[in-house]
């Protein structure tokens, strides 16, 4: 397949596809006579898995590692539980983060409903 043809099956840019190839996501595409990339025909689902993955709160970088541990027959139940897990924490550390900006963001929304808005302290 074409770059553009794999692109416009997974739903995403030629950009991407090129950005996905050089970061280990698709295998290096070989080259037609002409130069062009032709990619398998497996491309563009695999750019749905890392997308997928990516919706997860899966880094590339884990998207990467994960990819190859399928490509190879090392993912086990038991590896995946592990990236998964960790996948968790990082989203449950996020979260909690962002509980306490709002919490302050909604502090500061009462003070200025009293009256004191200062989003800026005295220098």
């Amino acid at each position: 397949m074409k770059i553009g043809e794999v692109a416009r099956e997974a739903g995403v840019s030629v950009d991407t596809v090129r950005f996905y190839e050089r970061r280990g996501v698709l295998p290096a595409a070989a080259r037609r006579p002409s130069g062009y990339r032709e990619f398998p025909a497996s491309a563009a689902d695999r750019i749905r898995s890392a997308k997928s993955l990516q919706d997860l709160g899966f880094t590339l970088d884990e998207v990467v590692d994960a990819m190859h541990a399928h490509d190879t027959g090392d993912a086990t139940c038991e590896t995946e539980r592990w990236r998964l897990e960790a996948v968790v924490a990082r989203l449950d550390e996020r979260i909690a983060r962002l509980q306490r900006v709002r919490r302050n963001a909604a502090d500061c929304l009462e003070d200025c409903r009293a009256g004191c808005c200062r989003l800026v302290g005295d220098a």
